[in-house]
């Protein structure tokens, strides 16, 4: 069957593509700025003193891995200095307790009522909106076909294109209304970053911890001590020392007619 072309009306731009867009801008914008608001409503000093210390002992261990990862970059009295002030038994920063079990926490926010009933509301905000939305475009913009993609595409695609258009016939390429609603619920992410700056996970704090406490394990005691094990293993070697060695080995290759890459594999071996 031969794809049928279909010529695209300029009030359909103006009358369906554009108020579609437009509908979910503004909608998107409104749940940004109720959900900041409260957020900022809910969170009090102590919950802010917390995500506080959970983004300093994220910060930490990132730092201590990085440490771990690329100690040849430092000479061996900054890895030295460096290591005294993570590992050091009674001052190190590792060696701190922290207390701070994540699964007491859990518990501790399931069973207060207030903290349950903003976590529903956060999902409210953001379920009926789209709800709203996708019943005002499905009752009164069902069947238009408002746009086309510029570049080949395979059958496959019709079914996430072309929802609501019963035309097998129609070129994949084309977009139907309803489907221009799901491309913008699912696309605008980057549209709200540029123009609204943070997204609701970034200015949600309990969001943030829950994601602070999947990185750090169950225990931050327990995860700073593992950190403090491999630091403690990790043997330096400046890799200033090896550099003369690795540049004789890769001119050696590369006389004996070896490829740039071989080279440096060689190298590498020193």
């Amino acid at each position: 069957m031969i794809p049928i072309d279909a010529r695209l009306d300029a009030q359909v731009r103006d009358w369906v593509l554009l108020p579609i867009f437009i509908a979910m801008y503004a909608v998107g914008c409104v749940r940004h700025h109720v959900s900041r608001a409260l957020n900022a409503s809910e969170t009090s000093d102590k919950a802010r003193d917390e995500v506080k210390n959970e983004i300093t002992d994220g910060n930490l261990a990132t730092r201590a891995d990085r440490l771990a990862s690329f100690c040849g970059y430092l000479r061996p009295r900054s890895f030295l200095s460096r290591l005294n002030y993570l590992c050091d038994d009674e001052r190190g920063k590792l060696s701190e307790t922290r207390g701070s079990d994540t699964s007491k926490k859990a518990m501790e926010m399931m069973s207060d009522p207030t903290k349950a009933t903003a976590m529903m509301s956060k999902s409210l905000i953001n379920i009926v909106p789209q709800m709203v939305t996708g019943a005002w475009v499905n009752f009164f913009f069902t069947g238009f076909v408002v746009g086309r993609v510029p570049f080949p595409l395979t059958a496959s695609f019709r079914g996430m294109l072309q929802r609501g258009v019963a035309l097998r016939g129609l070129d994949v390429t084309y977009v139907s209304s309803l489907s221009w609603y799901f491309l913008n619920l699912f696309g605008l992410g980057g549209v709200f970053r540029l123009t609204l700056g943070a997204n609701e996970e970034e200015t949600d704090p309990m969001a943030g911890r829950q994601a602070m406490m999947g990185a750090m394990g169950a225990n931050a005691d327990r995860a700073f001590a593992q950190i403090k094990e491999r630091l403690a293993a990790t043997k330096h070697e400046h890799t200033i020392w090896r550099a003369d060695a690795r540049a004789t080995a890769i001119l050696s290759a590369l006389c004996e007619g070896k490829s740039e890459i071989e080279a440096r594999r060689i190298a590498l071996k020193k």
